[in-house]
């Protein structure tokens, strides 16, 4: 059994969502529209969580929309559905911000487009990238070793927390 360190509670879990979607509000409150973007499969229960805090306090509309790739091989990145990303804010969400090479491949079909702003929102950001990337939106940071990992547990459509391995 490996040893877990707890870094996120259920309970803390919530309220840095809650947090992570009143900032998303406060940074696009003048749209019209954004898409939010969950990188499969931690990433799109973050997403849907986000945006139901969202549509309890916005007024522009919000598309969802999953992402898909091997983080192992991300060579191939495939969208849930095709959208005109041209002039659109887009906000990619995952779990944990590790090295960054998973986001940043994540962004591969929307750079066939011009959209308005792409913004980047994680539960944990890790702080030891390899790749340059910066998270806009963050839960909880941390600064770690690079041995060490960041796990989020789920249980269906519940985030339980977030450990240190």
């Amino acid at each position: 059994m490996e040893n877990k360190n707890v870094i996120l509670t259920q309970d803390a879990i919530e309220k840095r969502i809650e947090r992570i979607a009143y900032e998303i509000y406060e940074h696009n409150y003048d749209e019209s529209s954004i898409i939010l973007a969950g990188i499969w499969d931690r990433g799109s229960i973050l997403t849907a969580k986000i945006a139901a805090h969202l549509k309890r306090i916005a007024s522009f509309h919000i598309d969802v929309m999953e992402i898909k790739l091997d983080k192992q091989h991300p060579a191939e990145v495939e969208l849930s559905h095709q959208l005109d990303f041209n002039g659109k804010v887009i906000i990619l969400i995952d779990d944990v911000a590790n090295s960054g090479r998973t986001m940043l491949y994540a962004l591969k079909p929307f750079l066939q487009f011009l959209p308005g702003k792409i913004q980047t929102a994680v539960l944990v950001d890790r702080r030891h990238k390899s790749f340059p990337l910066s998270v806009d939106f963050v839960g909880y940071s941390l600064a770690t070793t690079i041995k060490d990992m960041v796990m989020v547990d789920v249980e269906g459509e519940e985030i339980r927390s977030a450990y240190l391995v």
